[in-house]
């Protein structure tokens, strides 16, 4: 089996002008945003994952967000189609990265929007939230092309975030993490552990024990530290001005 690894993508020049849609624009530091991407690669780097360099995209502004141009089920590549649609511009050297690393590739076709930020997989079930983002007719379209592969397509209505997993992940045992103000159904998902802080709502797995999480949440770090878990931190301030999360910098390929 070969090594677990992370695509990325470098911040474009122009970081700042990425899109906000739910709260306050702010200004972004664009050196520190460089370094805290170099740190943030360096974690998955020291946790087992051998990070691939999708090609810079210098004029997408949000092409940092990696994990939205598309979702990996296997060895299935869904390339998203974004509802922001200046944020399509991004698809072509993602495709490019998944093919190099070769994946299956499926694409989504109009009218379906999809961002890869709305999509939540625990075991074989596939949360999509349903956003400005993202519509019914992409829960459709992923619900045909994943279905045959093994997985179950829940829709979840996301109103107070822009993604699905701006407000909720999930910790190994499956349990769903999220800051409740943000969550418009807790019921959906079928265990549901309440954090502190909303960076806290983020975690990307890095083995069965360890956790890669925002230095914004050292409450929720406790909890999770609490249960068992052990937390790597890194600071993400400059992408959380973007509503950026600790698990749209990177697609984590496994095997």
């Amino acid at each position: 089996m070969s090594a677990a690894r992370a695509l990325v993508r470098r911040p474009a020049p122009h970081l700042a002008d990425g899109l906000v849609t739910h709260i306050e624009r702010s200004v972004v530091d664009q050196a520190l945003a460089e370094r805290q991407w170099s740190d943030y690669v360096e974690a998955l780097r020291a946790h087992g994952f051998r990070p691939v360099e999708v090609d810079p995209a210098d004029d997408c502004p949000d092409g940092v967000f990696v994990e939205d141009a598309v979702v990996v089920y296997a060895d299935l590549a869904v390339l998203s189609r974004s509802g922001a649609v200046q944020r399509r511009a991004e698809l072509p050297t993602v495709r490019a990265a998944v093919e190099a690393a070769g994946l299956r590739i499926a694409e989504l076709t109009a009218p379906a929007t999809l961002d890869g930020g709305d999509v939540l997989k625990i075991g074989r079930t596939v949360y999509v939230g349903q956003t400005l983002r993202t519509n019914a007719a992409a829960v459709d379209q992923l619900r045909a092309l994943v279905t045959p592969e093994g997985w179950e397509v829940v829709p979840v209505p996301t109103t107070r975030v822009l993604h699905l997993k701006s407000a909720v992940t999930a910790l190994p045992d499956g349990t769903v993490i999220g800051c409740p103000p943000l969550v418009d159904d807790p019921a959906v998902f079928d265990t549901f552990l309440a954090v502190p802080e909303e960076g806290g709502a983020h975690v990307v797995l890095l083995g069965d024990d360890t956790l890669l999480m925002a230095a914004s949440a050292p409450r929720s770090a406790e909890v999770f530290r609490g249960l068992g878990y052990r937390t790597v931190v890194v600071d993400i301030s400059e992408f959380e001005k973007l509503e950026g999360c600790v698990t749209c910098l990177s697609v984590r390929l496994r095997g």
